[in-house]
C-alpha cells in the first residue's frame, strides 16, 4: 500500500507535523492568489489607479521580503512556535484590515501584513520539508503543490461570493489560516529556540547559490507579476468577461497543481538542472504567445501551458541547493528574500507602464525577467555538469 511519508521518506514521528505544514502552504496559497482575483473590484471600490494596485502588490511582496529575512532569525530568539504564530497572523490581520477601509496608508499596511505572513509560511513549511524528506525534491514540489491547491480554490471562492460583497472572500481565507496556525501551535512546531549551528550565520559565498538565488529572483518577477495583474489584464483588455478572466487563474492553478504532482515524480528520473530549463523556456514561449495571439482558445491554451511549465521551476531550483543551505532557516531565508526583491520590483514595474502604455504593454514587460531567467538556467546546465 502506498505511503506518502515512504515516498517522501519521512520518519514516522514527523509525519504530522508534515501533513500541518501541508495545510498550512495550502492556506497562504489561497490567500496569494485572492489578492489578484479581487484586486479589481477592490480597485472599483476604493477607486485605485493601476500605478497604485502595482504599488499595492510591491506592499505585499515588501512584507514577504521582511518575513523571509526575520523568520530566519527570530527562531533563534523566541522558538519557531512563536514565531510561526507571530509572524504568520500577518495574513489574518491584513486580510481583514484590506475589507475596513479604503485609506491608502493602512491598505499598503495590510497587504504587507499579507506578505510578512506569507513569507514566513513559505521560510518555515520549506525548512521542515528539507529537514524532514530524505527525497527533498519530491518532498518541495509536493509541498509547491499544496499552495497551488488553495491558490487554485481561492478565485473559485472570489467568483461565488463577489455578487454578494467581494470582501467576505478575504474573511473566509483568513479564517482558514487562522486555523492552521492554531494547529501548528497545539501539535507541531517546537517551542525551543533554534539552535544555530557553527557558521550558520555567515553569507553564503557558493556560486551555484547565488545563480540559484537570481534564477529564482527572474522567476518570481514573472511569478509575483502574473499572479497579481492576470485577472485585470484579461478584463481590461476585453479578452475574457469578468468572471472568465477570475476563472482563468484558477484554471492556470489547476495546471501549476498537476505539474509539480509530475516534476514530483520525474525530478528523481532525470537531470534537475535539465528539467528547470525545459521549464524555463516553455515558460517564457508561452507567456509571449498568450500576449500575442488574438484567438481567445489559443490564449486560453497558453494560460494553461504557462501554468505547467512554471509549476516545478521554484521548487526544483530550491531542491538542488546543498543541504547545508536548504536546512538553515538563515540561508533559505537569505536565498528567498533576494529572490523576493524581484517579486517587489516587478509588479509595481507592470503597473507603471500600463499607466502610459495601457494593460497590454505593461504585462509585456514581464517577458525581459523570463528572457534573463532562461539565460541564467543555460549557465546553470551548463556549470552543473563541470561540477558533476
Amino acid at each position: 500500500m502506498f505511503s506518502l511519508g515512504n515516498f517522501l521518506g519521512v520518519e514516522k514521528d514527523r509525519r504530522s507535523l508534515l501533513y500541518r505544514i501541508y495545510f498550512a502552504f495550502f492556506a497562504s496559497g489561497a490567500m496569494s492568489t485572492l489578492l489578484g482575483a479581487i484586486l479589481p473590484e477592490m480597485g472599483e471600490a476604493y477607486g485605485l489607479a493601476y500605478s497604485y494596485r502595482g504599488v499595492l502588490l510591491s506592499a505585499h511582496q515588501i512584507g514577504n521580503l521582511f518575513a523571509v529575512i526575520a523568520s530566519g532569525f527570530i527562531p533563534y530568539i523566541i522558538g519557531r512556535k512563536r514565531s510561526t504564530f507571530i509572524l504568520g497572523s500577518g495574513i489574518v490581520l491584513g486580510l481583514f484590515l484590506m475589507t475596513l477601509t479604503g485609506n491608502p496608508v493602512l491598505l499598503f499596511i495590510a497587504f504587507a501584513l499579507t506578505g510578512i505572513g506569507r513569507g514566513t509560511m513559505s521560510n518555515i513549511t520549506n525548512v521542515v520539508v528539507g529537514e524532514s524528506a530524505s527525497n527533498k525534491a519530491a518532498g518541495l514540489n509536493l509541498l509547491h503543490a499544496s499552495f497551488a491547491v488553495g491558490a487554485f480554490m481561492s478565485p473559485f471562492i472570489a467568483i461565488a461570493v463577489i455578487p454578494a460583497t467581494w470582501r467576505l472572500a478575504p474573511w473566509i481565507i483568513a479564517t482558514v489560516m487562522l486555523v492552521s496556525l492554531v494547529m501548528l501551535i497545539i501539535r507541531g512546531l517546537s517551542s525551543e529556540r533554534v539552535r544555530k549551528e557553527k557558521g550558520e550565520g555567515t553569507i553564503p559565498r557558493s556560486f551555484h547559490f547565488w545563480l540559484n538565488t537570481i534564477i529564482m529572483f527572474f522567476y518570481l518577477c514573472a511569478e509575483a507579476s502574473l499572479i497579481g495583474w492576470l485577472v485585470t489584464y484579461f478584463q481590461d483588455a476585453g479578452i475574457f468577461p469578468d468572471s472568465v478572466s477570475t476563472a482563468m487563474q484558477s484554471c492556470m492553478w489547476i495546471m501549476i497543481l498537476i505539474g509539480r504532482l509530475l516534476c514530483a515524480v520525474i525530478s528523481t528520473r532525470m537531470n534537475k538542472n535539465l528539467l528547470i530549463l525545459i521549464l524555463g523556456a516553455m515558460m517564457t514561449g508561452f507567456f509571449i504567445l498568450m500576449i500575442t495571439a488574438s484567438s481567445p482558445a489559443v490564449i486560453a491554451a497558453s494560460v494553461f501551458l504557462v501554468g505547467i511549465s512554471m509549476s516545478g521551476i521554484y521548487p526544483t531550483t530550491l531542491s538542488t541547493m546543498e543541504e547545508k543551505y536548504t536546512s538553515s532557516t538563515v540561508a533559505t531565508g537569505l536565498c528567498i528574500g533576494t529572490a523576493t526583491v524581484g517579486a517587489i520590483i516587478m509588479p509595481s514595474i507592470v503597473g507603471t507602464v500600463a499607466e502610459s502604455a495601457g494593460i497590454e504593454g505593461g504585462i509585456a514587460t514581464i517577458s525581459v525577467a523570463l528572457a534573463i531567467m532562461v539565460v541564467l538556467m543555460i549557465v546553470k546546465v551548463i556549470t552543473g555538469r563541470g561540477k558533476a
